[in-house]
């Protein structure tokens, strides 16, 4: 198992390179963005990212409703640059991810633990009846349950897992041109940002959309666990099969 483990990783091809490699790319992508290839893989790659953006941004958002205002803002700010951050780091090493055996579920149970935490943090919240003099939910009353450095650690470990899945999930399609395939995951963040404040504050006003939230949070962290076994390239049921 670990001699499988070992050789998928020695066999993994170089990656696309440094900064300035990235930023050839970028050149050479846009400068040719008429050409059909080029534009195909424009659009697949953005539609792949907006569909798995807003799976993040209800993350996010359900993540770090409940804290006050500008705790929340800060949250959510950590989370999208977070989320920048680490798309393009794995987008610069996606050929070696694609290589390693069982990552993609390690992410999901990563995910899992999210959820589990989330699950913990809504049912404090939901026992901790609000009254007038209680700060916090200016709508609800409710105490915030749960502090900031816990919900930004909760943030940064759900952005490492759906971030990998996101990348994963794109490198097909921008194989070939990995300067679309960065601007792409920018554009896509920076909507992933917008859209979590406005579901962060809609879950301050109705708590049963953070229900929601923790169901997209689980969907997401089954599916990658269930991938993450059955995947013929890197399932880590391929070690026992």
């Amino acid at each position: 198992m670990f001699e499988t483990l070992l050789a998928a990783v020695s066999a993994a091809p170089a990656g696309f390179g440094g900064p300035a490699d990235i930023w050839a790319s970028i050149v050479k992508d846009f400068s040719n963005i008429t050409e059909p290839a080029a534009f195909a893989a424009f659009l697949q790659v953005l539609m792949i990212d907006l569909v798995l953006a807003g799976d993040n941004a209800i993350v996010v958002g359900a993540l770090a409703a409940g804290l006050p205002a500008e705790q929340r803002k800060k949250v959510i700010l950590i989370g999208v640059l977070a989320a920048l951050v680490l798309r393009i780091f794995f987008a610069l090493i996606v050929t070696q991810l694609l290589q390693i055996v069982g990552l993609i579920l390690i992410g999901g149970v990563l995910l899992l633990w999210v959820a589990w935490k989330m699950w913990r943090e809504l049912r404090h919240t939901g026992e901790s009846g609000g009254s007038p003099e209680v700060t916090g939910d200016e709508h609800s009353g409710l105490r915030p349950a749960k502090s900031f450095a816990g919900a930004a650690w909760a943030v940064a470990v759900a952005d490492v897992s759906m971030s990998l899945d996101n990348v994963l999930a794109v490198a097909g399609a921008a194989r070939d041109h990995p300067g679309i395939m960065i601007v792409g995951l920018i554009f896509a963040v920076a909507l992933m940002g917008l859209a979590a404040n406005v579901i962060a504050r809609y879950i301050e006003r109705y708590r049963w959309i953070a229900y929601v939230g923790l169901a997209v949070i689980l969907y997401v962290a089954l599916k990658m666990i269930y991938d993450g076994w059955i995947d013929p390239q890197v399932g880590l049921g391929r070690l026992f099969g």
